[in-house]
């Protein structure tokens, strides 16, 4: 198993970001070929200090790091990064590892 995670960090527009988040860029996403499953974070991000700088994380599942770039490299991958652009003004962090259960 793994992972492609995104952190998204505070929007300027918090509303007009879940909208667009939920209403345009999840569909989109879930295009992606290889993808099995997608959660995002649903309250507050925290760290220990306090606050974190991020506004909402996307944790989205693949069988391995060469499905995650095959479905990077898609069409579909291809147009669900440059719809970053479209809603995710203050930048996005993008994370890239296998998984395993210990």
């Amino acid at each position: 198993m793994a992972k492609l995670i995104a952190l998204y960090k505070q929007p300027a527009n918090t509303e007009k970001f879940d909208a667009y988040y939920r209403d345009t860029h999840i569909p989109l996403a879930k295009t992606i070929p290889g993808l099995t499953n997608y959660e995002i974070s649903t309250s507050s991000i925290a760290t220990p200090e306090g606050q974190a700088p991020y506004y909402l994380i996307a944790m989205l599942s693949f069988d391995s790091l060469s499905a995650i770039n095959e479905g990077l490299q898609s069409p579909q991958g291809q147009a669900t990064a440059a719809d970053l652009a479209n809603f995710a003004d203050a930048g996005v962090d993008l994370i890239f590892f296998d998984d395993e259960k210990v």
